[in-house]
């Protein structure tokens, strides 16, 4: 079973994820991408796709044309764990 990230852990881990916001209600974080055009977004969604089966821990997310709204969180662990800080890092570096 993975664990929650504790308290100290989570700011630490937030304090690294400076464009991602922490939504308290779900344990989770956010973060919202906007590209060109759809195409653009969905490649992003492909390259996710692809880092998500890897590590085999998926987001939550949505698409609207040119948006990809992206939600991590650890459902087994019941909140936000060292899983959601991997892959969002994962993430930031598909857009830097």
């Amino acid at each position: 079973m993975v664990e929650p990230l504790s308290e100290a852990e989570r700011i630490e881990a937030l304090d690294g994820l400076p464009d991602w916001d922490f939504d308290e209600g779900r344990d989770a974080i956010t973060r919202s991408f906007a590209f060109g055009d759809f195409i653009e977004a969905f490649g992003f969604m492909s390259r996710v796709a692809l880092l998500a089966e890897k590590a085999d821990h998926h987001p939550e997310w949505s698409n609207v044309w040119n948006r990809v709204e992206v939600l991590l969180t650890t459902h087994d662990a019941g909140g936000l764990s060292h899983r959601d800080i991997e892959l969002a890092t994962a993430i930031d570096a598909l857009v830097e």
